[in-house]
């Protein structure tokens, strides 16, 4: 149990002793600085301490997010501090220095008097302060300013302040306008059932399956259930982040819980939808294949966007795009034409209800293929004109590539290519499976792919376009894939494709998910294991040319269930260990997916 430590003497009429038992602290009181330092040695080092003043007056929401907040090891608002294990060294160095300086005795209570905040002033590190908008939190001096600060208390709705902070600050136009006015009341009342973000995320995940199921029947009725089924969904989806962030309730685990479902979701309606299709005669495999394969690089591309933006943001198009942003209207047109997860899953359940699979996956790649145009070329835009990436961003994206083996192989120092040696690459073993299919010139092809990728990350990749590296890799592989199994036609190829895309993708949405909550790429083995994208690739090509199209169907199944197995065994590990061991809770507060 968390422990808050109230300094100074007690104030007649203050409930702040009842506010912070019911954010579920432990209240001691200190009547001098020494006894409030020796009140905070005594509280076990793996648990959350706050020094809170005994004259804050302020709404109890204040409290919550300057107490509660999983995500920070320090914390403050005025006339409170908190430490969670990371950060309490610091606060104990900064409470000693703070006795050490004034001199304070434990017995001398009017000394006492403002020491969290003195405290707070003498970290010497990072302390997070929530934006408190119109709450109050304040450290009144005199009965006359404690009246006037309970005034202005009970001035403000705090429950309509904690409803609005649960929406998320930036998101699509039919999540803000058409889903969050009404999901942030169910998120309040699962708060106050004591359900937990995850438990949100988990009956989103299985809605989203119900939905597929409905969709695979073929049936009108199926696809009209299906669609209603998807838009629930997507309302619980929204309704676990605003659970989050109304009840402060963040972690590690529900972060990966929430974007790995997500894309789990979305594949598996996809594949429910070909599965549906298949019932009335029509294969739409290889248009459910191309859709997950569009997204997954656009995706990546937003990935190493963000990891290499340095500097990139400077120029004629980032001027364009910061006057767009002073026009209201254009704002919304922006966010609505990338098709970020609320407009697709819309886009997707009208189709699915009103027309047929085959129109669905249609509308959904062009609307997808312009959106990843009109984002790309922006992004290469801006990076003309930026610097180049380093250190730690240029890890990044080296991690993002996914070189396996085959490149630590061949990895020499004349190897200096870049993004130029990755798009050769890829045109050169996509171009050779659209023109002779399975065949000895598409594996010629897939090694020389082996030996670009190698060339292009045979050097640190600090180039201003080098974060197009990892979605080059990306595009090659999933689509060498396709084509290849679409051309071998047969029964169950692309099914079996389109879940070996699917395990792989997933393998590297992962790597994504440990880069940005800085938990470092997945260990070097497993990569070896699945191959890296270069060694997927030309295994791929090579059971093509040697292999019958029943036999290449098998192996395509073979491979995707042994590079399902392997990820999701060690992705699973990691996650919960990391969530065991205290990792930094996070919490994504970035651009819709």
């Amino acid at each position: 149990m968390p422990t808050a430590i109230v300094t100074g003497p007690p104030v007649p009429g203050s409930s702040l002793e009842g506010d912070l038992r019911s954010l579920g602290f432990d209240v001691r009181t200190a009547a001098g600085a020494a006894e409030a330092e020796t009140l905070l040695a005594e509280v076990p080092g793996e648990e959350r301490v706050a020094l809170v003043d005994t004259r804050f007056v302020g709404h109890v929401h204040a409290l919550r997010l300057g107490l509660t907040d999983p995500r920070f090891p320090l914390s403050a608002i005025p006339g409170a501090v908190t430490a969670q294990r990371s950060g309490r060294q610091a606060l104990t160095r900064a409470m000693a220095r703070e006795n050490s300086a004034s001199g304070q005795g434990a017995g001398n209570g009017t000394l006492v008097e403002g020491l969290p905040d003195r405290v707070t002033a003498a970290l010497d590190t990072d302390v997070h302060r929530p934006e408190l908008g119109s709450l109050v939190a304040a450290v009144p001096d005199g009965p006359q300013a404690r009246n006037e600060a309970r005034q202005a208390v009970a001035a403000v709705d705090e429950e309509a302040v904690r409803l609005r902070s649960a929406v998320k600050a930036r998101d699509g136009f039919f999540t803000t306008f058409c889903v969050s006015p009404y999901s942030r009341h169910l998120a309040r009342w699962c708060a106050r059932r004591g359900l937990t973000p995850n438990q949100v995320t988990t009956a989103s995940l299985l809605t989203a399956l119900i939905a597929a199921g409905c969709a695979a029947t073929g049936t009108r009725a199926g696809f009209v259930a299906a669609a209603v089924l998807l838009l629930g969904s997507f309302v619980l989806d929204c309704a676990d982040g605003q659970l989050a962030r109304y009840s402060l309730q963040y972690s590690t685990l529900g972060a990966w819980l929430d974007a790995t479902f997500d894309r789990a979701k979305e594949y598996a309606f996809y594949a429910g939808l070909a599965l549906g299709a298949a019932r009335t005669g029509d294969d739409v495999w290889a248009l459910a294949l191309g859709a997950i394969i569009l997204q997954s690089c656009r995706h990546v591309v937003d990935f190493s966007f963000a990891e290499a933006r340095t500097g990139a943001a400077e120029g004629p198009a980032a001027a364009l795009s910061g006057r767009l942003d002073r026009v209201g209207w254009t704002v919304w047109v922006r966010r609505m034409i990338v098709l970020p997860i609320g407009e697709r899953w819309a886009l997707v359940a009208v189709l699915t209800a009103a027309t047929t699979p085959r129109v669905t996956f249609w509308v959904l790649l062009a609307g997808c293929a312009f959106a990843a145009v009109y984002t790309t070329a922006g992004r290469v835009l801006r990076s003309l004109r930026g610097g180049r990436v380093e250190g730690k961003a240029a890890q990044a994206l080296a991690d993002l590539a996914d070189g396996g083996p085959l490149t630590e192989l061949l990895h020499r120092s004349w190897a200096r290519g870049g993004v130029a040696a990755a798009a050769l690459g890829a045109v050169l073993v996509t171009g050779s499976a659209l023109l002779w299919g399975a065949g000895w010139q598409t594996v010629l092809a897939a090694v020389a792919y082996v030996v670009c990728s190698a060339a292009a990350l045979g050097r640190p990749l600090t180039g201003r376009l080098d974060w197009l590296v990892p979605p080059l890799f990306r595009a090659a592989e999933y689509g060498t894939v396709l084509v290849l199994a679409a051309d071998a036609e047969a029964n169950g190829a692309l099914p079996a494709a389109y879940g070996l895309v699917s395990a792989v993708a997933y393998h590297h949405y992962d790597t994504v998910y440990r880069i940005r909550g800085d938990a470092g790429a997945p260990p070097r083995p497993l990569v070896r294991a699945t191959g890296g994208h270069e060694g997927r690739t030309l295994a791929v090509a090579v059971l093509a040319a040697v292999l019958t199209a029943p036999g290449f169907t098998v192996a395509l199944t073979a491979l995707a269930v042994a590079v399902a197995l392997v990820v999701l065994a060690e992705s699973i590990r990691f996650w919960v260990t990391a969530h065991r061991g205290g990792a930094p809770a996070v919490h994504d507060e970035g651009e819709p997916a």
